[in-house]
């Protein structure tokens, strides 16, 4: 495994890039748990660039960074991780790991005693390892199609 990225906050510069991560990330990382219908429908959902730039501009949001470049982000925003997307080529080398682990760090210093995500089934085993506890099953409609996700609790250490 290679090294842990660094993570920085948020520029309104990264927005473009971060954009491209998201978009990559729901058409190739998901493919072995959405079908193409439900993919399509995700990424026609995630194309709003502007939405992106508000919801990390709102919440606490940090940049994986390796070699300089972004890779991936995650926004957090109260208690929930909202996003958390991982460039495809980095993809289980550690930056979602680095990026949550910031969060729960983050969260515990704030005085927070949980933090949820509404974990996709293509990043809920992350969560899993991580020791977060799932709490029910969601859908989400988009359009005419259906996708799942689970919502999931990690209590923090006081």
């Amino acid at each position: 495994m290679s090294a842990p990225p660094s993570l920085r906050p948020y520029l309104p510069a990264d927005l473009p890039l971060l954009y491209e991560i998201r978009l990559s990330a729901i058409e190739e990382l998901t493919a072995e748990d959405y079908d193409d219908a439900q993919r399509r429908a995700w990424v026609e959902a995630a194309s709003d660039e502007e939405e992106l730039g508000d919801k990390l501009k709102r919440g606490l949001s940090l940049v994986a960074l390796r070699d300089g470049a972004a890779v991936g982000f995650v926004v957090f925003a109260d208690g929930l991780v909202d996003q958390l997307y991982v460039h495809p080529s980095v993809a289980r080398a550690g930056v979602g790991d680095a990026l949550v682990d910031a969060v729960e760090k983050l969260a515990g210093a704030r005085g927070l005693k949980a933090v949820e995500v509404d974990a996709s089934d293509t990043a809920k085993p992350l969560f899993d390892r991580r020791g977060y506890v799932a709490q029910r099953r969601n859908t989400v409609q988009i359009d005419d199609v259906w996708l799942g996700n689970t919502r999931m609790k990690k209590v923090l250490a006081p």
